[in-house]
């Protein structure tokens, strides 16, 4: 299985090389956020180095194809996922679950989609749990626009030497940005309440 997922790995790394690469990194982004397994960073980071020029035209890309497969992933929830739930939990725990996920629906979608768990899980469940489209789409943008940018400043700023170090610890980083980005909240949250 291991072997399987690291060819399909070194696939998706190949389309760095080719002249359809932009392409392939569109497409890849979007399966990945409904039901790829392969998340798409990796053929950015490769795009990225080997065009520096077009560093945040290659994020822009994974980001829009992204979003549009987080809506694909909604909607499959949204059709199918309900009773597959309901044949696994009873429906009072699934009725919970989709409240406390729309209780926290911005916050929730945000997070995940920067972080390296497979963001079709949660955009899959944002349609189990029927929230709303519009800020569901608004917090992909966030999250994934935030992940993929992130990589796209970390390029620029410090070249392609970088490439090796963002594919390695690109996990440990977006674990940062997220403590960080929580604190920060909760400084803002800590003043307002103070004034």
């Amino acid at each position: 299985m291991s072997e399987m997922l690291h060819d399909l790995v070194s696939w998706v790394l190949a389309w760095g090389e080719s002249p359809f690469g932009a392409l392939a990194l569109f497409i890849l982004a979007f399966w990945e956020s409904s039901f790829f397994p392969v998340p798409p960073d990796g053929l950015m980071i490769v795009l990225m180095a080997g065009n520096p020029g077009f560093v945040f035209a290659f994020a822009g890309l994974a980001t829009v194809g992204s979003i549009m497969g987080a809506g694909l992933g909604y909607a499959i929830g949204l059709k199918g996922g309900r009773p597959v739930l309901t044949k696994l939990f009873s429906e009072s725990r699934v009725e919970y679950v989709e409240r406390q996920y729309q209780s926290r629906d911005v916050w929730a979608v945000s997070i995940a989609a920067f972080t390296p768990i497979p963001y079709k899980v949660f955009a899959i469940g944002a349609g189990v749990c029927r929230l709303n489209f519009r800020r569901f789409l608004l917090a992909s943008l966030i999250g994934r626009g935030g992940r993929f940018f992130s990589v796209a400043i970390m390029v620029t700023v410090f070249g392609q030497q970088i490439q090796h170090a963002i594919e390695n610890y690109l996990n440990v980083l977006s674990i940062l940005f997220i403590v960080v980005l929580i604190m920060g909240f909760l400084i803002i949250r800590f003043a307002i309440r103070r004034n």
